[in-house]
């Protein structure tokens, strides 16, 4: 039993655990070591009310005195008022360390998260996010410091009963020791249990997460659609799905309580039987055994419940184990050893031969061959779905090719820094994300060292002025979360307003104008002529009026370039695929 309850305690890496949280415990390490030792009295105070019941038993219930014990009512008040003034204390100066490393952990994996690469987004949902970079962070942290003090508690409570235990009869305490690890033994299987459970439960919680989320998002579209039942009904499955693995939980894990109760129960009716013996022999007196019987509930009663505390530390060890997995973990895109920074581009892009594939086996784009010098602007047009997004996307490393290589001034951008390369471009969406906050805020995260006057020039360019000085607080207007009080094109100018103010280089223009109605437009594609003087432009767009006068328009079907050239050369080809497709838009 011993050696798989040892075995057992190792697989949950105990102190791996622990010691890879040390570097967040070091800064509050003083509270935290106060927060410890101050659960030894609380556990060994437990020892004094059993304790004293010998006297009390021996002089006033046997010899009817009640002079030499007139202390020991007055000790028991003392001793409580001390232990439940200590338990504040460690319960105050737990929750503040925990909450303290909580926070500081969950601060390192924001920062981990936000350099995640666009895949590991592709293939997670908002509830997985808020579980694993959240909840599992509170539930390993609270834990941390709790389960010590639970530990430490427990520890010198039942070292300072067993003393008791010992000192006033040898025979029983062997007899209650042997129970005690007998009703310990089912605790050895508690993580094998709830460790497949567990890793469902977490996907089960974050899906209820994520619906929450959706309909936040959604609300329009649940309206417009009337889709009240359609979500009802997802809802359900998942909450219901919650609820099969919960009732799991307790199957496997439930029976733990009651069967250490009747174990525990079984060592109190030894200990009578075999008690009742040693009074009637003399070997001990009344004293002893009410006071060996007070210390031994005291000792069995947390090992009955201990069941459910010991699944508590089982969870938090896990969720620490997940924490720790996001925190060693490498994201795919990230700075190759001897990387450089990119200070500015002087000649231009190329891609040499790039493939990309989201999916093994799938490619997304095929032998890709393209150059933009300095300066020029680049239209790609095609099917949708030919890859055109993609082609872009793998310029700022939202992605790295699968094969073949980009190449910024003759160096391919995997031998750029991360920050560097990204300085160097700005991406206008199709669908632009704008935070919480005012205009102004907004537009300042392209340059947050911008001057007044920058803002001024953003503005200006992006054809923002009229819009901004028709609202009673100007740029400092909140636009709430989203951007949800602007219409599309206001969007689109404010993201154009941020491509400005940081002034890059490199512009990418994801069909910034297909969403938006002919008026907005023609003010925001006014804006993005603005954006794209002497500027290495890429853009991509569907209606090919707007890139009529690309210096180079590339044709992108199903992953390839099926033709290349201006508007004039492939417009007047016969049989092509852009005259085709311009002449269909024409009619």
């Amino acid at each position: 039993m011993f050696e798989k309850l040892k075995n057992k305690i190792k697989s949950t890496h105990f102190v791996e655990n622990y010691g890879r949280m040390l570097p967040y415990v070091r800064p509050y390490l003083f509270r935290a070591i106060i927060a410890v030792l101050i659960t030894i009295p609380i556990g060994a105070m437990d020892a004094v009310i059993a304790w004293s019941l010998k006297p009390y038993m021996d002089v006033v219930m046997v010899e009817k005195s009640a002079v030499a014990t007139w202390y020991i009512p007055i000790l028991i008040i003392i001793f409580s008022c001390l232990q439940s003034g200590l338990s504040y204390m460690a319960t105050y100066l737990n929750t503040w360390v925990g909450r303290k490393i909580a926070n500081d952990v969950k601060l390192d994996l924001f920062d981990k998260l936000m350099h995640y690469d666009a895949g590991f987004f592709d293939k997670k949902t908002s509830g997985d996010i808020i579980f694993r970079f959240n909840n599992d962070v509170d539930l390993a942290c609270n834990g941390l410091l709790s389960n010590m003090k639970l530990f430490t508690t427990r520890l010198f409570s039942s070292i300072s009963l067993i003393f008791v235990l010992f000192y006033n009869s040898w025979q029983l305490a062997i007899i209650a020791v042997i129970v005690l690890l007998g009703a310990l033994y089912p605790l050895t299987t508690v993580r094998r249990r709830i460790n497949s459970i567990m890793n469902q439960s977490v996907f089960s919680g974050s899906a209820v997460v994520t619906h929450y989320n959706e309909t936040f998002s959604g609300n329009r579209i649940i309206s417009s659609y009337n889709l009240y039942d359609y979500q009802h009904n997802r809802f359900q499955e998942t909450l219901k799905s919650v609820f099969k693995l919960g009732m799991k939980m307790v199957q496997r894990t439930g029976i733990l309580s009651p069967l250490m109760h009747f174990v525990v129960s079984l060592g109190i009716a030894a200990v009578i039987w075999t008690g009742s013996h040693l009074i009637v022999t003399h070997q001990i007196t009344s004293g002893n055994f009410v006071s060996f019987i007070a210390a031994l509930i005291m000792l069995y009663n947390p090992i009955k419940s201990i069941g459910n505390n010991y699944n508590n530390v089982q969870m938090s060890f896990m969720a620490m184990e997940r924490v720790f997995e996001l925190m060693e973990g490498l994201p795919k895109i990230h700075d190759n050893a001897g990387a450089v920074v990119l200070r500015c581009v002087k000649q231009g892009i190329e891609y040499k031969d790039v493939s990309f594939e989201y999916i093994k086996g799938k490619p997304v784009l095929k032998h890709v061959n393209l150059e933009a010098k300095v300066g020029q602007t680049i239209a790609l047009v095609g099917n949708s779905g030919g890859g055109k997004t993609t082609l872009v996307n793998l310029l700022p490393r939202f992605y790295d090719v699968t094969s073949g290589q980009i190449l910024i001034d003759g160096t391919d951008i995997r031998h750029y820094t991360l920050q560097s390369l990204r300085d160097n471009i700005s991406v206008v969406f199709q669908d632009n994300f704008l935070f919480s906050g005012t205009i102004r805020e907004n537009i300042m995260l392209g340059n947050e060292n911008a001057t007044e006057e920058d803002v001024k020039k953003a503005v200006e360019g992006a054809c923002l002025s009229e819009f901004v000085n028709s609202l009673d607080k100007g740029l400092d207007t909140y636009i709430g979360e989203r951007g949800v009080l602007l219409s599309g094109g206001q969007k689109q100018r404010i993201a154009i307003a941020r491509a400005f103010i940081k002034n890059a280089p490199i512009v990418i223009l994801d069909e910034a104008t297909s969403a938006l109605d002919n008026k907005s437009e023609l003010i925001v594609q006014q804006a993005i002529d603005n954006l794209m003087a002497d500027r290495t432009v890429f853009v991509i767009a569907h209606r090919l009026s707007t890139v009529r006068h690309a210096d180079k328009i590339v044709v992108i079907n199903y992953g390839q370039i099926v033709e290349m050239g201006t508007h004039e050369e492939l417009v007047n080809k016969d049989d092509g695929v852009y005259a085709s497709l311009y002449k269909a838009q024409l009619k």
